[in-house]
């Protein structure tokens, strides 16, 4: 048996037939364009190669600040900014409980401290405030992180941590 009388039992005429033969042929070429392209390192228009970022999603719950949030989804404060950024906060002090955020896929930010020469660290479980110190200093000094003024501020059970003077003693919790 031929070709012709296969075809002509199966009744395909030969426009079907090349229209058939035809697609086949286009698909070939468009997957070795394709391939050719995603070889050479180049990107072929329409066709991403690059994965999305995943984006993750926190609803707030009460107690909730960007900086607890940062610190929960990056393991550092520093990114609450990404996350008000990523959501278009116009005031980021102002989240709602059951608000949705998108937690953006950023690098971690991470503390960056520079000391002058002048500054010595604190090395003590106390220190005796010299005027012109504040918490943020001393907190620098004796931890190499300014942010740890709040621990200062607790352990010495100060009411206006704003407010210390030249000569008292502080406890500093180590």
């Amino acid at each position: 048996m031929n070709l012709k009388s296969i075809l002509k039992t199966l009744r395909l005429n030969e426009s079907t037939i090349s229209m058939v033969f035809g697609a086949i042929v286009i698909i070939v070429v468009g997957i070795l364009v394709v391939n050719y392209f995603k070889e050479k390192g180049g990107t072929v228009p329409g066709i991403s190669t690059e994965k999305e970022p995943t984006l993750k999603t926190y609803r707030v719950v009460k107690g909730d600040t960007l900086w607890s949030i940062a610190e929960k989804s990056y393991g550092s404060g520093f990114n609450w900014v990404d996350i008000a950024k990523e959501n278009n906060l116009s005031n980021p002090n102002s989240i709602e409980i059951g608000q949705v955020l998108t937690i953006p896929d950023v690098p971690v930010k991470e503390l960056t401290v520079k000391t002058t020469k002048s500054e010595e660290p604190i090395s003590g479980a106390t220190y005796e405030v010299v005027r012109g110190d504040n918490l943020w200093k001393i907190a620098l000094r004796a931890y190499g992180d300014g942010y740890r003024w709040v621990d200062i501020a607790k352990e010495n059970k100060l009411t206006n941590p704003n407010l210390i003077h030249a000569g008292n003693i502080l406890i500093l919790p180590r």
